[in-house]
């Protein structure tokens, strides 16, 4: 199971709640994908604007955990200030922070985020930070105690997949907390190579709200990370340099 603090989940498909082309669609979606924790952004939600639509209207949100998002800080105290109110307003006690540094390419900035994973921390939150590919900052942020860590495959809603495997893989071996793949995700394809690699699970939300048929993309991410997982615990045979016949040849009589 994927054990996140002190929480526990058989799925290891996480999902956003956002743009998707209207309620009853996002419905249908979450329950393909059969995941057990939905994210979304706090600002978008009418707690903190009373003019912005419910986006979870049309889903029974007790029968799955909640993780509020602080997308649209730009400063570690917007970030805190944030995750407190989606708190204050029971919504959860787990929190993906999420410090931009850069509009154009919607990157995190490790300085801010370090420091809005530390403050929230101490505030008693699950934190899941969301972090670039940085393996260095990656170990910081566990080091600090962050809950799980999440590096971008490539950037937020661009669709590139996953650009840098390598240094994915590299925070996946020095993790000691689950490693979430978040960001950039395009297709069940990526899925597959981010869970072959040892993540412990996907978070996605473009991929699947963007697609023509979010419904059916939603079902494909949940069967690609199931796929990949176990692909993963098997374990892949050596490549070698020629053929190997695949039918031995002792035993025959002929």
């Amino acid at each position: 199971m994927l054990t996140i603090g002190n929480k526990s989940f058989h799925s290891r498909l996480l999902l956003g709640t956002g743009k998707y082309p209207d309620v009853n669609v996002q419905k249908q979606a979450v329950d393909a994908s059969e995941t057990e924790i939905l994210t979304f952004s706090v600002r978008r939600m009418d707690i903190f604007e009373s003019s912005q639509p419910n986006l979870l209207e049309k889903i029974s949100t007790s029968n799955y955990d909640l993780l509020p998002n602080t997308a649209g800080a730009y400063t570690a105290e917007e970030a805190v200030r944030t995750a407190k109110l989606a708190y204050a307003s029971g919504l959860c006690d787990m929190i993906k922070v999420e410090v931009i540094g850069d509009k154009k390419t919607l990157l995190p900035d490790p300085v801010e985020t370090l420091k809005a994973t530390e403050e929230l921390l101490k505030e008693g939150f699950i934190v899941l930070p969301y972090t670039s590919d940085d393996v260095v900052l990656a170990r910081k942020l566990e080091e600090l105690g962050a809950h799980a860590i999440m590096p971008g495959a490539s950037p937020i809603g661009s669709g590139q997949g996953i650009i840098n495997p390598l240094n994915l893989s590299l925070i996946i071996e020095q993790s000691h907390v689950p490693v979430i793949v978040d960001a950039g995700i395009r297709s069940p394809q990526d899925v597959v190579t981010a869970m072959e690699l040892g993540a412990d699970g996907i978070l996605l939300n473009t991929a699947v709200s963007g697609s023509p048929d979010p419904v059916k993309m939603a079902e494909a991410m949940k069967l690609a990370v199931q796929s990949g997982r176990l692909g993963f615990e098997a374990g892949k045979i050596p490549k070698k340099r020629y053929a190997t016949a695949s039918s031995p040849e002792e035993g025959i009589s002929f």
